[in-house]
């Protein structure tokens, strides 16, 4: 009878990998863990999207530079803002529908002065 357990299988790290034929071979942790530049700094791209969404429409606000936590934070703001649903990962915000006036017009005003419309 051969018995199976949980420990016994190969745990993996983040990345994916299981093991290297490099005996030299180390993981490097990742050090770039980049600040949040200053909305006056932030050069964002708001655009309206339909591909992959079955013809749905969503505003795509891209280029924001800065921790996960900033972003999605932001997004929370915005989806709050237009009273809509989204999501904020890969650093871009998706907000459903055709929002770019409302979400240009608060990127402004709460300093985003590099924000445009494409």
């Amino acid at each position: 009878m051969i018995k199976y357990f949980m420990s016994n299988k190969k745990k993996t790290d983040l990345r994916g990998f299981v093991y290297s034929t490099d005996p030299n071979f180390h993981f490097e942790e990742a050090k770039n863990i980049e600040d949040t530049l200053l909305p006056s700094q932030q050069k964002l791209k708001v655009r309206l999207e339909t591909k992959h969404r079955g013809g749905k429409a969503v505003t795509l606000i891209e280029g924001f530079i800065g921790k996960q936590d900033d972003l999605e934070d932001l997004g929370k703001k915005l989806k709050s803002f237009c009273g809509t649903g989204g999501s904020a990962k890969d650093g871009e915000i998706i907000i459903q529908g055709d929002q770019r006036e409302k979400v240009l017009q608060w990127l402004l005003k709460s300093g985003y002065k590099n924000a445009k419309r494409i």
